[in-house]
């Protein structure tokens, strides 16, 4: 694994990197990782069945009229 210096950090930064670890109950150096881990993932990409459900919540339900005329024979000459 690769080992990262940084250098020039304010206090305040440090302190508040600090009491983040503390409050997620980590070391500052695994909440450090954890937020450069999280900067460079890709973003995740939302499912099928969430983009439907969010569409549903947006416009309501879809209202059609339903044709109720009896099925056709389809033949194949």
């Amino acid at each position: 694994m690769s080992a990262v210096t940084i250098r020039n950090l304010k206090d305040e930064t440090h302190r508040a990197l600090k009491a983040r670890a503390k409050k997620a109950g980590r070391s500052t150096e695994a909440e450090i990782r954890a937020i450069l881990e999280a900067a460079v993932k890709p973003p995740k990409q939302k499912g099928l069945g969430t983009l439907l459900y969010e569409f549903g919540r947006k416009h309501g339900p879809l209202e059609f009229e339903r044709d109720k005329s009896p099925a056709r024979v389809v033949k194949f000459d």
